[in-house]
């Protein structure tokens, strides 16, 4: 599934803006724990958290996700969003719950890689 489909379906938005969504999704994670998400996050996956700070930014690189969800109405700073701007990461937030939001993307027909 392609991520702007994933955007629309949910009501996600995007930060920064100029950001591609043309990424297939293939999967998801969920986790607020950095090295959780170096050691389980697979290429493709979109990753749900609460963390909102600029080293989501290089773990999503390293881990080639395909974007990164902030939940429960997060938002990040400045530097985050620069961050993603340059690394051309999609940044996304959401007001839902992580609990809520993975319970949409599992009904899209997403799944959890482990």
């Amino acid at each position: 599934m392609k991520l702007a489909e994933v955007v629309k379906q949910c009501n996600l938005e995007l930060t920064p803006t100029d950001t591609s969504l043309d990424r297939e999704v293939t999967g998801g994670y969920c986790s607020d724990l950095l090295s959780d998400v170096m050691a389980h996050g697979r290429k493709g996956n979109i990753w749900i958290t609460l963390q909102a700070h600029p080293n989501i930014i290089a773990v999503a690189v390293l881990k080639e996700l395909s974007a990164i969800v902030l939940v429960n109405g997060r938002k990040p700073d400045g530097e985050t969003i620069n961050k993603a701007r340059s690394e051309k990461v999609p940044l996304l937030m959401s007001e839902l719950s992580a609990f809520d939001l993975i319970g949409q993307l599992y009904g899209l027909g997403l799944r959890g890689t482990l």
